[in-house]
C-alpha cells in the first residue's frame, strides 16, 4: 500500500502547484522506510516548506501528557518549529500571522482512531483556521490502526465540547484522518478548501499490522498497537482515580489503585460476559504519575479476540465493577483537563455527564452503555458520504 505523504512526493505540483507550505507533523510523520516527512519535504525541489507545527508531544513526540510544548527551530532544516499544545485553548491553533506566511497547511499525523486522542482535533481547530484565511487544508492520509469498521461510543452533548472531543463523534469512530476532515468540513461545517490525498491498498477491515508499515509509537504512552486496541475503553480511567498504567511499561493494558483487590475485580468482570478479552490479577508500582512508588493491585487486560473485543464497553465495565466494589473510593477528577476546569473530567471522555451520574446511581452495566452510546446520530448520517475506502 501508499501512504498519503508518499503519493504527494511523487508529484507535489499535482496538490501544491508553488504554494508556500506549513506542515503539521510529528515523529509518526515519516514513509516506509522512515524517512522524515519534514526532511524529504525540505529537500524537494517542488515543495516550498516554510513553517513546522507540532500537536500535543511536540513535533518530535517527547512531552508526556497535557504538558505545554514550547516554538522551537527543526536543528535538521533549520525551520520553525510551532507548537499547537502550549498552556491554554488559544495555543492549540496557528494564529494568523502564522498562516500569513503559507498558502497550503498540510496534516500528516498518525491517528489511533480514538475520538479523545487529540490529533484529530488539532487537525480540526488547523482546519477551522485555515478556512478563515482562507488556507488551504491538505490531509495526507495514513490508515486507522483499529480499522475502519467496528464504532464504539456515542457523542458530546452541547457544552461539553473540549479537546477531546470537539464534535459529538464515538469514541472508536472507524474513519481515517482524511475521512474525519471530509465529515468536520461537510456535516460539521468547518468548510473551506480541503484536499484528502488517499492511501491506495488500505480496505476497512485491516488492523495497522496488516498494512505493511512500520509502527511509531504515536505518543509516549502509545507503545504497541496493542495499547491503541484497549485504549478507547481504558482512557476512561483518565477521568477517575484509578491507574490507566502511564508510568507502567504497559500503560492503558494494565490498570490499579491502592483499594483495588485484583481477584474480586477480575470475578466481578467475568460476570458482565465482556467479549475478547481476560483479565490477569497483578500488582504495578508505576514509576510516574498517578500512585508513582506505590504498590497497587492491578489487572491486564489480554485481548484475546481483537475483532470480537468491545473497548468501550469493557472500559465502561471497569467503571462500572469499581463503583459496585468500592463505591466510596472510586472518584472522578475535578482537576483541569484538557482545557477545562468546570466539569469533571469523566464527562469531557464520555460526552455526557448521564453515564458518571448512572454510575453512581448503581446502574447496571447495559443501562449504561445504553445512555454511554446515544447522541451520534449527526455523525452516522454524514460518515457515509465522508467515507474514503471499501
Amino acid at each position: 500500500m501508499r501512504i498519503g505523504l508518499e503519493k504527494l512526493l511523487e508529484n507535489p505540483k499535482r496538490w501544491l502547484d508553488n504554494a508556500r507550505v506549513g506542515l503539521v507533523a510529528n515523529q509518526t510523520s515519516v514513509d516506509r522506510e522512515l524517512n522524515r516527512a519534514v526532511d524529504l519535504m525540505h529537500r524537494h525541489r517542488d515543495i516550498d516548506l516554510r513553517l513546522l507545527f507540532g500537536p500535543e508531544h511536540g513535533l518530535r513526540g517527547f512531552a508526556q501528557d497535557m504538558i505545554g510544548v514550547d516554538d522551537a527551530r527543526d536543528p535538521a532544516t533549520g525551520l520553525p518549529e510551532i507548537s499547537l499544545y502550549g498552556d491554554s485553548f488559544e495555543s492549540l491553533s496557528p494564529t494568523p500571522e502564522h498562516l500569513a506566511q503559507i498558502d497550503v497547511l498540510i496534516f500528516d499525523v498518525q491517528d489511533i482512531g480514538t475520538r479523545y486522542y487529540t490529533y484529530a482535533a488539532t487537525m480540526a481547530l488547523c482546519m477551522r483556521a485555515a478556512a478563515s484565511h482562507p488556507v488551504k487544508f491538505v490531509v495526507l492520509d495514513r490508515p486507522n490502526p483499529l480499522g475502519g469498521l467496528q464504532i464504539e461510543g456515542g457523542g458530546v452533548d452541547a457544552g461539553l465540547e473540549s479537546f477531546c472531543g470537539l464534535y459529538p463523534v464515538p469514541q472508536r469512530h472507524a474513519m481515517t484522518v482524511g475521512e474525519l476532515a471530509r465529515l468536520y468540513s461537510g456535516t460539521f461545517s468547518i468548510g473551506g478548501e480541503l484536499e484528502v490525498i488517499e492511501c491506495e491498498g488500505w480496505h476497512r477491515a485491516a488492523y495497522f499490522d496488516e498494512c505493511a508499515l512500520p509502527w511509531i509509537m504515536p505518543s509516549p504512552n502509545l507503545p504497541t498497537l496493542e495499547t491503541a486496541i484497549v485504549y478507547p475503553g481504558t482512557c476512561l480511567l483518565e477521568g477517575t482515580n484509578i491507574s490507566e498504567g502511564r508510568g507502567t511499561t504497559r500503560p492503558f493494558e494494565l490498570v490499579g489503585a491502592p483499594f483495588i483487590a485484583a481477584r474480586a475485580l477480575a470475578n466481578e468482570l467475568s460476570r458482565y460476559a465482556l467479549s475478547g478479552v481476560r483479565f490477569r490479577a497483578c500488582v504495578i508500582e508505576p514509576v510516574f504519575h498517578k500512585f508513582a512508588g506505590q504498590h497497587c493491585e492491578a489487572l491486564q487486560l489480554h485481548v484475546t479476540d481483537r475483532r470480537a473485543f468491545d473497548a468501550y464497553r469493557t472500559g465502561i465495565a471497569l467503571l462500572v465493577a469499581v463503583k459496585s466494589l468500592w463505591p466510596d473510593d472510586l472518584a472522578w477528577r475535578t482537576k483541569p483537563y484538557e482545557f477545562r476546569d468546570d466539569v469533571p473530567a469523566i464527562d469531557l471522555l464520555t460526552g455526557t455527564s448521564l453515564v458518571r451520574e448512572a454510575i453512581d446511581a448503581g446502574k447496571d452495566l447495559d443501562s449504561v452503555m445504553r445512555i454511554a452510546c446515544a447522541g451520534t446520530e449527526l455523525y452516522a448520517a454524514g460518515r457515509v458520504s465522508a467515507l474514503l475506502y471499501d
